[in-house]
Order: C-alpha cells, then sequence, then structure tokens
C-alpha cells in the first residue's frame, strides 16, 4: 500500500525512493510484523484463553509430558496471521497479483485451521475438523490458486517444472502442473503441520525457509541475477520477498510467546497457513523441488509419519517409537529443548544446501 501511495511522488520528494527498493520495503515488512505481534500478542493470548473455557487441546497419542501443557491455549497462528497480513498489505506492491496469490493460500489455509482450532479451543476436544473437510477446503484453495498463476504467468514458464542443479531446464508439465501445484502446497501445508509439536519447533524452521525463499524470490524477480546464475526469471515474483520479511517479522514475534515454558501454541491456524505460503512460494519462483531441500526437516517428520503407518498395517510393527519423528527422541528420554535445538540446526544445515542449488548449474 505504501509502496502505491508513495512511489509516484518520489520523483518529487527524493526521500520517498527508498520505496521503490524491495530491499527497503522487506525491512520495513520485518520490523512492522514483530511490532504488531508485540503490541497485541498479550491481548490475543487473553482472548483465546477466554474461549478454552477448559477445554483440552493436548492429544492423547502423544508423550505422557505434553499433560503438563494441557490449558495452554492453541491457535496462536492467528497472532501470526494478524501480523502477517498486515505487514504484507502495507509495504508490498497491491498492484502484484503474485503477492494477492500467497495471501489467499495463507488466508485461506489459515480460515480452514482456524475453524479446527476454534473447535478445539470451544468443544471440549483435541479433534477438531474431520481431517476429510480439511483436506478438501485445501485443495480447493490450492486449486485456485494454480489457476490464477496459470493465467498469471506466460508459457511455458507458466506450467514448467525447474530442475536443480540443471541450467535452463525447464519440463513442460502440460495438464498436470495444476494437480502437482496443488500437492506442493498442500504437502507443505501438512508437513508443517506435523512439525509443530514441541514448543518452537516449527516457527524456527519456517522462519528459515522464509528466509531462504525471500533470497530466493528476490533472485528470481530480477532478470540480472537470475541470468548471471542461470534460474528462470519470473517476472514481479520479487516482490514476494516483502512477504517474507513479514513471515519472519510475525514468527519473531510469536516466537517471543512461544519459547519453551509456550504461553501458546501455533494451531493449525498457524502450521497450515505458513506450511501453504512456502508451497505457494516455491510454485511462483518456480523452485518446488528446492523446497524440498530447504524444508527437509518437514520432509522428514512426513516421511516419519508414513513410514510408521505403512509398516504398522503391513507387518504390526513400528519402525520408530513414535511418530512423527521429534516424538520418537522424546520417548528416547531426550529433554525436549534439545530436540528442538538440534532440529533447528538440521532446518538451517538443509537451507544451506538448498541455497547452494542456485550457483551449482
Amino acid at each position: 500500500m505504501l509502496y502505491t501511495l508513495l512511489s509516484p511522488f518520489a520523483d518529487t520528494f527524493p526521500g520517498l525512493n527508498l520505496f521503490r527498493y524491495l530491499t527497503f520495503r522487506t525491512g520495513g515488512a520485518i520490523m512492522t510484523a514483530l511490532v504488531i505481534s508485540f503490541l497485541i500478542g498479550p491481548a490475543v493470548i487473553r482472548w483465546l484463553k477466554s474461549k478454552q473455557r477448559g477445554a483440552s487441546n493436548i492429544r492423547d497419542d502423544v508423550p505422557e509430558g505434553h499433560l503438563a501443557k494441557a490449558g495452554t491455549p492453541t491457535m496462536g497462528g492467528f497472532l501470526i496471521l494478524i501480523a502477517l497480513s498486515l505487514s504484507t498489505l502495507l509495504w508490498a506492491d497491491i498492484g502484484n497479483g503474485y503477492v494477492w496469490i500467497v495471501v489467499l493460500v495463507t488466508v485461506g489455509f489459515g480460515s480452514i485451521g482456524f475453524m479446527d482450532d476454534y473447535l478445539k479451543l470451544t468443544k471440549r476436544n483435541s479433534k477438531g475438523l474431520p481431517g476429510k473437510l480439511k483436506l478438501l477446503g485445501q485443495i480447493v484453495v490450492a486449486g485456485i490458486a494454480s489457476a490464477w498463476f496459470l493465467y498469471l504467468t506466460p508459457d511455458p514458464l507458466a506450467a514448467g517444472l525447474a530442475v536443480p542443479f540443471l541450467k535452463d531446464t525447464l519440463i513442460n508439465l502440460a495438464w498436470f502442473f495444476m494437480p502437482f501445484a496443488i500437492f506442493v502446497m498442500v504437502g507443505a501445508s501438512n508437513a508443517v503441520n506435523l512439525t509443530d509439536g514441541l514448543d518452537g519447533l516449527a516457527i524456527v524452521p519456517v522462519m528459515i525457509a522464509a528466509g531462504c525463499f525471500g533470497l530466493i524470490a528476490y533472485l528470481v524477480g530480477n532478470a540480472v541475477y537470475s541470468n548471471y546464475l542461470g534460474i528462470h526469471y519470473v517476472a514481479g515474483s520479487g516482490e514476494l520477498a516483502v512477504f517474507c520479511g513479514a513471515i519472519l517479522g510475525a514468527g519473531l514475534g510469536f516466537l517471543w510467546f512461544n519459547a519453551p515454558p509456550a504461553m501458546v501454541f501455533m494451531g493449525d491456524t498457524g502450521s497450515l497457513s505458513l506450511g501453504g505460503a512456502l508451497g505457494a512460494m516455491s510454485v511462483i519462483t518456480k523452485h518446488e523441488i528446492v523446497l524440498a531441500i530447504i524444508g527437509g526437516l518437514f520432509v522428514l517428520e512426513t516421511v516419519s509419519v508414513i513410514v510408521q503407518v505403512v509398516s504398522f498395517k503391513t507387518t504390526g510393527k513400528r519402525v520408530f517409537a513414535m511418530a512423527p519423528l521429534h516424538h520418537h527422541f522424546e520417548k528416547k528420554g531426550w529433554k525436549e529443548p534439545t530436540i528442538v535445538i538440534r532440529f533447528w540446526i538440521i532446518a538451517a544445515i538443509l537451507a544451506l544446501v538448498g541455497l547452494a542449488t542456485l550457483k551449482l548449474r
């Protein structure tokens, strides 16, 4: 909004030229989201506690130590959504269609998570919305976003799949692109949701991934840098760097309240929306495969669940003491802070590997 309102006057008032720079607006988005989080965080947490009314948001199938967290309100992702959305609308170019696609996915998936969390808060159960209904809602939102992306992006880039390490390679997915894009967004959303099981565990890897995709968006949206690196240029995608900055600011603000012992849990409101946002950004920047590397921690958590379910149904035996993977290490006696910090380290290493693909072509 500030870009649209103020940049036209930059020739008259030179100081306003700052609003034409993505780096300046990205920094502004970080600080704005952070300040909003700090200002409204306590009020949001008090509101969530007032709505909880003794409801149990701790599932029955988690390690015994989690029972001590009963009473901590979920749906803290609502705080992230408010800070993220307001900051993005304030600092991003609201005339950019790609910005609205990621906002659609973020708010759409967040709304589905909000309904799920609200039921957990108010109905005295930890089940929330039926899984099939949540999945259907995600597919619908991701389908709309995919169609919108195809409309905005010229061929052959629109339906193409870029391959890391291979310069100028673009595989034409044709009609299969929409199912693929839906799978990426829904898969990323649910992968982050599975990772959100310990205080601070999911939000930091999300911020790491968002920081990486902020850089990727900036490079992909710049014709000079993308040509130098041998990556596909997507005109207008650089504006997503502002959105990623807003994720960083909102994430830091949420972590202030989510740090152990957590005052509030992210819930599906945050995990579904943030995962979906990462998936949408990877589709727009043509770095879907790189997302699987940068977000490798989320992939590991998801694979651990799949392996556990398949193994138990086919052999009657469990591979892990408990799934997702972080619960396995809890069962092995690791302390929660140890698991969280080591998983953060893994996320950082995988992010560096993912970023390396930008140059190794």
